[in-house]
């Protein structure tokens, strides 16, 4: 029994030192988690009393419900540039944004370094026909400084009914003084898809944005141009100055020219934030070569489709470094009608690359031409602000123009931006397709990319 005994005492003092790391790993936990607590205590009742000392002591009568929100959107804010607080009448403003129509003068803005910036004027909108430009710096709207006005609160500024006016002081650079710019608001119907043929075999589908019909909208503009052409043999889908929208429509998007395989997945601290999404098997298969074309405005959703395509090898990716918005962001209602815009996962393109603040790098580069905007009498949006301008984000050569003497067949219809970049996709398009009659390969199979 003595040597029973001896035999098995090692496995008995095992299971002691077991047992108590186990306990000491419990009581630590407890002990950390009853810390966290505590501090969080401490800092709750710090708040109560500086809220307390301003009801009674500040110079004019203030309400509660003002200050508490207040003291929620500077939480929020201090997270990072796309975590915000959003009133009743905000959120609702937000969710008929996602419709796709709202009165205003029609800009995208941000941030910089606390200064209110356009980041690129919507085409055709007031903005755009104004001649405001991106970097513009808006430093009053209506006489109302900016300086450390919420996004949220520069957009309601904005908006109005339509016919009414709206004065706002810009400052460019290069220039040595204010400017005032005086619009009318009008109603900005973001069309989300625009798609004309490029020629007798070829086609072009812009997306704007992306909107809760922005898929249904695709597959409309490619049904019609297919049916025209009796088949098309190319594609150029343009995502430029695209500054993202709804997850769930990116996904559809990249989906309606994949079969299979991941096109993108979403990382964050709880198990519900970490999502993949599978392409699947399409009725109407659409198999033909694409060039989608980016630049420094196609951010979030927009860098999804463009990532997805690239790593699928299903696209080739022209242009400029996109904008490097990969972060993903979580509406959460509240009872009273209020919600919570918070950042709650990163997305990832299939091949495991995280974009934020780098952006998606085309496969070619070939920036905007300048000469070609004034010709065109377009508007300058060669200088964008991307993600990592923004503070407290989270960690993460021009080519030659066409020969105006061109083939009939060879020219765009004139509601396409007759733009470099077009005209060089059309031409790796062309010889994609020559090659390709050439291949064994598939044209879908010809597309490399090292990324």
């Amino acid at each position: 029994m003595v040597m029973s005994l001896r035999s098995y005492r090692p496995w008995i003092l095992i299971g002691i030192v077991t047992v108590f790391v186990l306990v000491a790993g419990i009581y630590e936990t407890q002990r950390l988690a009853s810390a966290r607590e505590s501090e969080t205590y401490e800092q709750l009742k710090t708040f109560a009393e500086i809220l307390d000392l301003v009801e009674r002591n500040y110079v004019d009568e203030t309400k509660s419900k003002d200050l508490i929100q207040g003291a929620i959107q500077g939480m929020l804010s201090s997270l990072d540039p796309h975590s915000s607080f959003l009133k009743p009448e905000e959120f609702k403003e937000l969710q008929v944004e996602t419709k796709g129509v709202f009165s205003g003068i029609g800009i995208e803005i941000t941030l910089k370094d606390g200064v209110l910036t356009v980041v690129s004027p919507i085409e055709g909108t007031p903005a755009d026909k104004a001649g405001l430009k991106a970097k513009d710096k808006i430093i009053k709207i209506d006489g109302k400084l900016t300086k450390d006005m919420t996004l949220i609160e520069a957009v309601k500024l904005l908006r109005g009914e339509k016919g009414t006016d709206v004065t706002i002081t810009i400052m460019r650079e290069g220039w040595t003084e204010l400017k005032d710019f005086t619009l009318t608001r009008d109603v900005i119907p973001l069309v989300s898809v625009r798609s004309r043929p490029l020629n007798s075999e070829y086609g072009y589908v812009r997306i704007t944005n992306f909107q809760d019909k922005t898929t249904s909208d695709l597959r409309k503009a490619l049904d019609e141009l297919e049916a025209k052409n009796s088949g098309i043999k190319g594609l150029v889908l343009d995502l430029r100055n695209n500054p993202g929208g709804l997850l769930d429509q990116a996904v559809q998007v990249a989906d309606e020219f994949l079969d299979s395989g991941l096109i993108v997945y979403t990382d964050g601290r709880i198990k519900e934030q970490k999502i993949r999404f599978e392409a699947q098997p399409n009725d109407h298969p659409r198999d033909y070569p694409i060039v989608v074309l980016v630049n420094e405005g196609s951010a979030s959703a927009a860098e999804i489709v463009a990532g997805a395509l690239q790593d699928q090898k299903r696209a080739i990716i022209l242009g400029t470094q996109t904008f490097g918005k990969g972060s993903v962001q979580t509406i959460i209602p509240l009872e009273d009608g209020s919600a919570v815009r918070l950042t709650t996962a990163r997305y990832y393109t299939p091949n495991g690359r995280s974009i934020q603040a780098t952006g998606i790098e085309p496969d070619i580069v070939v920036p905007f031409d300048p000469r070609e905007k004034l010709e065109n009498g377009q508007a300058d949006r060669s200088h964008f602000i991307t993600e990592k301008d923004l503070k407290g984000h989270l960690d993460p050569a021009v080519s030659k123009k066409k020969d105006t003497k061109a083939e009939k067949d060879d020219q765009t219809s004139e509601d396409v931006p007759l733009d470099n970049q077009v005209e060089e996709a059309l031409r790796i398009l062309k010889a994609w397709r020559l090659l390709s009659a050439f291949s064994q390969y598939g044209p879908c199979n010809m597309v490399t990319s090292d990324h």
